[in-house]
């Protein structure tokens, strides 16, 4: 009996650690410009995994959670995301908490712990993607970990963004997605969230001619 993988297993396992490589990318990013960026290409290579995944299983609503993926993840919100960059006069540099190396290294023992706890459940899935539901849930954790390490409010935009990828990637492995309502009804939420966020910023920035989420802390004083 042949216990070799298929090619498109194989393939979607390679996207998908593209993906993890790109969170790590992303968590230790300084540059806010250049994190969207990231954000972008790791949008574009989940939307190549999923369209693979589609080819390979034919499940027709994979290739409207492709296409969608790539409409929203990789085209609209990184258009809305530099825009937001230009108008607010966004410094360049992320800061964050503690330092990249210690904020990489969390990271990586972030991955251990979701390989340990995914391994059991992806056992249980009959799915040519069941392989990367351990990277899934490290993407959720490492962009979790970007969110409450970041000190603007934009990178941590982001940083839940990256973890709705986490999240579909997740999804995806288990059980080839989830029901094509579900996920239109997920991505207006996301675009909606977006924009609203985007004029939360102006306000933040008017109040506080800053974007740092520190100063949030002036609203308990008030």
């Amino acid at each position: 009996m042949s216990s070799a993988i298929p090619f498109s297993a194989q393939l979607i396992n390679l996207f998908a650690a593209v993906i993890l490589l790109l969170a790590f990318a992303m968590l230790a990013q300084r540059r806010i410009l250049a994190l969207v960026n990231l954000f972008a290409l790791q949008g574009l290579t989940l939307c190549l995994a999923t369209l693979v995944a589609a080819v390979t299983t034919s499940q027709v609503h994979l290739y409207y959670s492709a296409g969608l993926t790539l409409l929203l993840k990789v085209l609209l919100l990184p258009w809305i995301l530099h825009r937001l960059v230009r108008k607010l006069n966004v410094k360049n540099e992320v800061e964050a908490l503690i330092n990249i190396p210690t904020t990489m290294l969390v990271g990586i023992v972030l991955v251990m712990v979701a390989f340990n706890v995914a391994l059991p459940i992806s056992e249980l899935s009959h799915t040519i993607t069941r392989g990367t539901l351990g990277i899934a849930l490290a993407v959720v954790m490492l962009a979790f970990l970007m969110m409450i390490t970041r000190q603007k409010a934009i990178t941590q935009v982001v940083g839940f963004l990256s973890m709705e990828n986490g999240l579909f990637l997740a999804a995806t492995s288990a059980t080839y997605g989830m029901p094509m309502v579900v996920e239109l009804g997920i991505a207006l939420d996301v675009l909606v969230g977006v924009i609203i966020l985007g004029v939360f910023f102006f306000q933040i920035r008017d109040q506080f001619d800053s974007l740092d989420i520190r100063n949030m802390e002036q609203l308990k004083d008030n």
